[in-house]
């Protein structure tokens, strides 16, 4: 079942590309495998996926162990500080840096391994109190601030839009974090590329491909409902 899946997810995804006149090659998928089996992974892993989003550090680390090494790890889900030094050498993308403060651990981290680590910056668009993230007037001088830091590169912006029963609702989230990484592109910040959009998930994901996300985060209509 995850095999068709995957293929109706893509059929899907290059519809909504071509009807917003986009190239289909400019956003990928990833499948958030968070609190599911590694045989599920490895099923969807057979069937083309490589790009796999966790919730939680531990997940990452022990499903790092037991499956092909050319997988690129996604933290999705909110990042203590504390838990840093177990995936900063392990993940491909970390998408939920929402404060300086674990940018800092990140970057203190990323100098002893001596890698540089690529991160989105995570903003709750919507302004939901129950959501992670920053509020989009104070993502530019989070992004200065960040920017500095040795050891770490800023490649976009993340989101996760309210649950909705109407993909539409969303649009409008969609075209603000869009808008938002267009202005800060035209600032023209050293170390800092806004070449990432990671926004969309099961329910709203081909209206976020309108809207130019180039990654789209899709669990549900991969591996089935969450218990």
């Amino acid at each position: 079942m995850i095999k068709e899946n995957i293929a109706l997810v893509k059929q899907n995804m290059e519809a909504a590309c071509k009807k917003a006149g986009r190239n289909p090659g400019e956003a990928a998928l990833i499948a958030v495998s968070k609190t599911k089996p590694v045989d599920m992974l490895r099923e969807a892993y057979e069937a083309g996926c490589r790009d796999f989003g966790e919730n939680k550090v531990q997940e990452i680390m022990d499903k790092y162990e037991q499956l092909p090494s050319d997988i690129r790890w996604h933290m999705i889900g909110h990042l203590q500080r504390n838990k840093v030094k177990y995936i900063i050498d392990k993940v491909f993308l970390i998408h939920s840096v929402d404060s300086y403060r674990l940018a800092c651990e990140i970057s203190k981290e990323a100098v002893k391994k001596g890698i540089t680590v690529n991160i989105l910056i995570e903003v709750n668009v919507a302004e939901e109190e129950s959501k992670f993230g920053v509020y989009k007037d104070e993502v530019l001088d989070l992004v200065k601030n960040i920017a500095v830091l040795p050891g770490i590169c800023v490649k976009g912006l993340m989101t996760i839009a309210p649950y909705v029963e109407n993909a539409e609702e969303n649009r409008q989230y969609f075209v603000n974090l869009r808008q938002l990484s267009v202005d800060i592109m035209n600032k023209n910040i050293d170390n800092v590329s806004m070449g990432i959009l990671s926004m969309g998930m099961t329910g709203d994901y081909m209206v976020a491909l309108e809207e130019g996300a180039t990654y789209v985060r899709v669990g549900t209509g991969i591996f089935g409902d969450r218990k």
